[in-house]
């Protein structure tokens, strides 16, 4: 057996799927965060587009899109590690609220790095899909054997996360509904997710469904580390971080 192989049929942990999530979160969150908010301006619409007829702003344009094209990745990994979660979890009350509290906290980081204001109520951050999402899996696991009440859950956590403006809303709630019912025909839910994914990013060449690849490789295992609240606080710190490198940058 080579070496290669032996990695293969060893696979990737879940700390290692958050570390890959985190990392491509981090390279989408400069592009928007600091190039397109910062360098390139897209706040103001008629000084980004004379910043883009720029060959220096064409450069950072292209720069902007490979990091939003490799953010694509963290997405649906983060989808999966959470219904890996609600499978696993011995309290799902808490892990929801869990969830929503980082939302909440996450929020004005958000609001700053995304948008450049401390409130922005027109789109809010991916825990609340997230949050959404998990509950969507309770109550849909709750009435199984009851297509109608399964149907009337789905369709009150899409409601909710268009209502909330959620990121990714529908479409994430969707992506993690079909990584959770399909859990049991791996191959299955690897065709589905992977062309849900690609179809969510289409506008980055469908670069999500390269997220199934490690997702793919995932061992069953958590890992040996406790890693359990990484994205929890990175995610929250990073955006602060990239709002103040911009500010920084941008004088």
């Amino acid at each position: 057996m080579t070496e290669s192989t032996a990695f293969y049929r060893k696979g990737i942990s879940g700390n290692t799927l958050k570390i890959i999530a985190v990392i491509t979160m981090l390279i989408d969150h400069i592009g928007v965060a600091v190039i397109e908010n910062g360098i390139l301006k897209y706040q103001d619409p008629s000084l980004m587009q004379a910043i883009l007829a720029t060959p220096e702003g064409a450069k950072w344009s292209t720069i902007d899109f490979i990091l939003r094209t490799i953010g694509r990745i963290s997405f649906p990994i983060f989808c999966f590690l959470l219904v890996e979660g609600f499978l696993h979890t011995k309290d799902v009350k808490k892990y929801g609220i869990r969830l929503l509290a980082f939302a909440l906290i996450s929020e004005i980081p958000f609001d700053l790095a995304i948008f450049n204001s401390w409130f922005h109520p027109g789109y809010q951050n991916v825990f609340f899909t997230l949050f959404i999402g998990l509950w969507v899996l309770e109550w849909y696991q709750k009435a199984m054997g009851d297509p109608l009440w399964q149907l009337f859950a789905i369709g009150v956590g899409c409601g909710v996360s268009i209502l909330l403006k959620s990121d990714y809303n529908i479409d994430g709630i969707a992506l993690i509904l079909v990584l959770y019912v399909f859990r049991d025909n791996k191959k299955l839910q690897t065709v589905l997710s992977g062309i849900m994914a690609a179809l969510i990013s289409l506008s980055c060449l469908g670069a999500g469904v390269f997220a199934l690849l490690p997702i793919h490789m995932y061992n069953g295992k958590k890992g040996e580390r406790n890693l359990k609240y990484l994205f929890y606080w990175f995610y929250p710190l990073h955006l602060i971080l990239l709002y103040i490198l911009r500010l920084l940058i941008t004088g």
